[in-house]
């Protein structure tokens, strides 16, 4: 989706401030809170095999390998078809492709009640990843064309902040569902799958009436409401831009992105997907694990609300990206050599908010300067190199937990490849330089 040019004297015209605002408020009420919620269903449904995982899998008979390669595989599959997912994107409009991604995903996510075993495990997952593929680009991108830089910090954190919040309200209600065991004859694993995969499918039929692909299209705008956004977006100060897609995935900065992409997403994962298990080595109830970890991703997500209003202040990026890694990385460390349960939780909790305050500032950074199919193939590429990593992550905590029969080692290497994200973030400084 492209916002038109229009004529020169709407994009250097100023507008009022109050037609602006009134406009991208508009905006933010009409798109944001169902890409939100769409993005909270997303998580939950990535994040929810962790809480299947404490009784699937004794009974359809998963190792921790397997179950940990079952819930990784995903990534390969979202990895695999996330580009063409967002060129199909760009060709045939958000508000329809968006629409298909979530039908798609919530069908096949309650279709994993037909698990029996390590093989219908993978195919399922893989499957999964590749229904998702293309969804999370796809709304940055959306979001990056509606709105101008200045507002696209805290845009992202409005949407992103679904990532903490799907556990917090995921967590307990996964919990809940474990509860209805035998209920119909079928396993509470099972009815955590269906109850929280069908709702997705019903909010992709719902987009195909709510977004809106082009800015002329906005019947809800009125046309100085128009002209306000596109002079802003018009206007606005950017790099050294990239518009074609070929340029795009040669740049060093999308390569360099790509890399600090997959350094966080490993670690991020890998305690994401397993956290529900460490908490249940406590000898805690089903429920009692989800509320913990609720609790943990609800700290979480006050403090990146906290520490995105600081970016907007500060306007430094790529600082607080690494900061973010690098307090990621020390958080897990220490919650490593920890000897109590909960001091550790606490540095678990911490490294959640640098892992969920970095995620936010990390996406503001590409649309400085991709733009146009640029845009959608390189936030693509991006985050299909970066998602390799949540095949890696919990694959590898998987691996360090059957070997050593603990999760210290799988937090020190999550740790590892959070300071790689943290240093690689750091030299940034070297390659972008509007700040």
């Amino acid at each position: 989706m492209e916002i038109p040019t229009g004529t020169q004297q709407a994009a250097t015209t100023p507008m009022p401030a109050d037609v602006e605002r009134r406009a991208f408020t508009k905006i933010t009420w009409r798109l944001v809170p169902l890409l939100t919620i769409s993005y909270v269903l997303n998580y939950m449904d990535r994040n929810n095999v962790g809480f299947a995982g404490l009784t699937m899998n004794r009974q359809v008979g998963l190792t921790p390998v397997q179950f940990g390669t079952g819930a990784g595989i995903l990534f390969l599959g979202y990895c695999l078809f996330e580009l063409p997912s967002n060129i199909a994107l760009h060709r045939f409009g958000t508000r329809i492709w968006l629409s298909r991604i979530m039908i798609t995903w919530g069908l096949v996510s309650a279709g994993t009640i037909f698990v029996i075993g390590p093989k219908s495990w993978y195919l399922l997952r893989f499957l999964l990843g590749v229904a998702e593929a293309g969804f999370y680009p796809g709304v940055i991108f959306y979001l990056s064309v509606w709105f101008p830089s200045e507002y696209r910090t805290r845009i992202l954190v409005l949407f992103l902040l679904a990532i903490p919040v799907s556990t917090v309200i995921g967590a307990p209600v996964s919990g809940l569902l474990l509860g209805m065991d035998g209920v119909a004859g079928l396993a509470g694993w099972k009815w955590l799958f269906v109850i929280e995969g069908l709702p997705v499918a019903l909010l992709g039929i719902a987009m195909l009436w709510i977004l809106t692909d082009r800015l002329e299209d906005a019947r809800w705008l009125t046309e100085e409401e128009k002209a306000a956004v596109r002079a802003r977006i018009l206007g606005e100060r950017r790099e050294r831009e990239i518009r074609h897609l070929l340029p795009a995935l040669k740049d060093s900065r999308v390569l360099l992105l790509a890399l600090i992409q997959f350094g966080f997403t490993t670690g991020s994962y890998g305690i994401g997907i397993w956290l529900p298990q460490i908490i249940q080595k406590a000898h805690m109830s089903n429920l009692e694990v989800g509320i913990i970890t609720g609790i943990c991703y609800a700290i979480a997500s006050a403090g990146m609300m906290i520490w995105a209003v600081h970016v907007d202040r500060t306007g430094r990026k790529i600082k607080n990206l690494s900061l973010g890694c690098l307090l990621s990385a020390a958080g897990l460390l220490f919650a490593m050599l920890s000897q109590n349960f909960w001091i550790s939780l606490a540095w678990v909790t911490v490294a959640l908010i640098g892992m969920n305050a970095a995620r936010a500032v990390f996406w503001t950074i590409p649309s400085r300067f991709l733009t146009g199919i640029a845009s959608a193939g390189g936030l693509a590429f991006i985050n299909s190199v970066g998602t390799i990593g949540g095949f890696v992550g919990p694959w590898l905590m998987g691996l360090l937990k059957n070997r050593t029969n603990s999760f210290s080692a799988g937090l020190l290497a999550m740790g590892a490849f959070l300071l790689m994200a943290s240093i690689l973030s750091w030299s940034l400084k070297f390659i972008v330089t509007q700040e």
